[in-house]
């Protein structure tokens, strides 16, 4: 049997992760094994999932297969992101210096800030009584 031609990347943003395959294909984009476009709703999400591959000029190249899990849609959107551009790098290492000038490469650290006991969230705090 031939061998499966792939190339693989990892992507995480807040709670979300993304595993992406790259193929050599057509361009056909599956998300957990849904059309692209059912998935990721909004025009921003899906601007944000593809930006790594259009930065490449890459779209028609490649079929993208990725399963993604946690987090709300735009992080999963934006987790696709960072793992096609991990995957791109795998596939060719001259594109690092492109994907890595525009961000694409850098793993984004914000976090939800805990809850503090004392207080009604992480920043805001119960209101004050004077009387």
């Amino acid at each position: 049997m031939a061998e499966l031609v792939q190339y693989y990347g990892t992507g995480r943003r807040k709670s979300a992760i993304a595993r992406v395959f790259l193929r050599p294909g057509t361009g056909a984009f599956k998300v957990n094994g849904r059309a692209f476009e059912e998935y990721f709703v909004t025009e921003q999400q899906r601007v944000s999932a593809r930006r790594s591959l259009v930065l490449a000029e890459m779209q028609g190249s490649f079929d993208v297969v990725t399963t993604v899990s946690g987090g709300g849609v735009s992080a999963q959107a934006d987790a696709v992101k960072m793992g096609s551009a991990r995957a791109l790098v795998e596939f060719n290492p001259e594109l690092r210096k492109l994907l890595k000038g525009e961000n694409l490469l850098t793993r984004d650290a914000r976090q939800k800030e805990r809850k503090k006991y004392g207080q009604r969230g992480a920043r805001a705090r119960f209101q004050f009584s004077k009387r």
